[in-house]
């Protein structure tokens, strides 16, 4: 733990909702919520005023609607939020190259290094949220402390639109009073055990000596949250932590039983995947396919490839494959393909030829003319939908049976 505040966590308030209320000034003041509009939908974001009524991220969205009849409710445009996502993390490595991005719409700082040029660390936080709100119109909570533990915490307690500094050397008093459940790790079932010891706030935790927490919880976590309880927590931050994969997954109106029907919404998925892949500058070693049944029992099939690929095409080919080793009589609730063990691809106008050889192996994943025409098919995809929507062209294909809900990409 440092000695000063100089790490923040930022984090953007209601932001799928924010960013619709930008797009759209008619919906400002309005409860606007996010999320799968079918019956199986589920909310993704809740703006403040949608809050009120009780609506939160997660909730069913039929319970939304019933909480909320007069709400204004929103497909999520993901292309929107990354592009609105990219403007605030450029904003952030204005002040530090210490920036690690959590998900679109929070992030750690470490501005250690940036007093000299910007001040102490609370004076950085409200600059950058000066900043982002002059330069997207976005608001954000922003949490200061000398760990990320603590810097975290202090977020979430400062929403919405606020700031929270803690000071150095009173870490254990803004900690110890918090319910124990805003630890990391602590779930329901892990605060049921906790609270059969009596343990009820982050200082009954710290109370606990850690041979008692490892024989109930087990020695990981145990150990794991007897530090947290003390604030020993000494991750730095990480500018370039790597994405692990990239993938989309929908879950259906209705279930899908037809395998020819799945092929085809597996089709579109890769797809999806292909292009995300391509824009992130990486290629996929390995595709897994992930299946929910109605019972919510899911199961995933994967194989890894001989040749690295960001094609949507090559992609599904993989997927279609391992959805026969998946037995879809019970019905397909949900559909995920993803891209996983990422490499980088060479800036090079010719995906066929990025990983060739002399040994190279042959069949359809393998360098080639054959290849190298479907991914520039595909990088043609990618120009249109820049210009004219994500909508605008997509691989061929009847649709299935009822509108999916589209899940928040990985």
């Amino acid at each position: 733990m440092r000695d000063e505040a100089s790490i923040l966590h930022v984090d953007l308030d209601a932001f799928f909702a924010s960013v619709e209320q930008l797009a759209d000034p008619s919906l400002r003041g309005k409860p606007v919520i996010v999320g799968g509009l079918g019956p199986r939908g589920v909310v993704a974001a809740a703006s403040y005023e949608a809050r009120e009524f009780g609506v939160h991220s997660a909730m069913p969205m039929m319970r939304a609607r019933r909480a909320c009849p007069n709400g204004v409710y929103l497909a999520p445009r993901f292309d929107a939020y990354q592009d609105a996502s990219r403007a605030v993390m450029t904003i952030f490595r204005a002040y530090t190259p210490l920036v690690e991005p959590i998900s679109l719409d929070e992030a750690f700082l470490d501005v250690q290094g940036a007093r000299r040029l910007h001040g102490p660390g609370p004076a950085i936080a409200q600059q950058i949220r000066d900043h982002v709100r002059a330069d997207t119109g976005l608001t954000a909570s922003v949490g200061v402390a000398s760990t990320k533990l603590l810097a975290k915490l202090a977020s979430d307690l400062s929403k919405p639109n606020g700031l929270l500094v803690v000071e150095p050397g009173t870490e254990l008093d803004f900690l110890h009073p918090l319910d124990v459940r805003r630890l990391w790790g602590v779930g329901p079932a892990t605060q049921k055990r906790l609270a059969r010891l009596g343990v009820h706030t982050i200082g009954d935790l710290a109370a606990q000596p850690e041979d008692t927490l490892v024989a109930a919880l087990g020695n990981s976590q145990g150990r794991h949250l007897h530090a947290l309880a003390w604030n020993r927590d000494d991750r730095p931050v990480e500018p370039d932590h790597e994405v692990k994969s990239i993938g989309h997954e929908e879950t259906f109106a209705v279930d899908l039983f037809d395998r020819e029907v799945l092929g085809h919404e597996i089709t579109r998925l890769a797809d999806k995947v292909g292009s995300r892949l391509r824009a992130a500058g990486r290629a996929a070693r390995t595709v897994q396919l992930k299946a929910r049944y109605p019972d919510f029992r899911t199961v995933t099939r994967s194989r890894t490839l001989e040749v690295p690929t960001d094609v949507g095409a090559e992609l599904a080919a993989v997927a279609r494959e391992l959805l026969e080793q998946v037995a879809v009589e019970q019905g397909i609730r949900l559909l995920g393909v993803s891209g996983q063990q990422l490499v980088a691809t060479p800036d090079t106008g010719d995906q066929g030829e990025l990983f060739a050889d002399p040994a190279a192996p042959t069949g359809p994943m393998a360098p080639g003319p054959d290849r190298s025409k479907r991914a520039a098919v595909e990088r043609s995809m990618d120009a249109v939908r820049e210009k004219f929507g994500p909508g605008a062209v997509g691989p061929a294909g009847p649709r299935s049976l009822g509108a999916p809900r589209r899940s928040p990409p990985r």
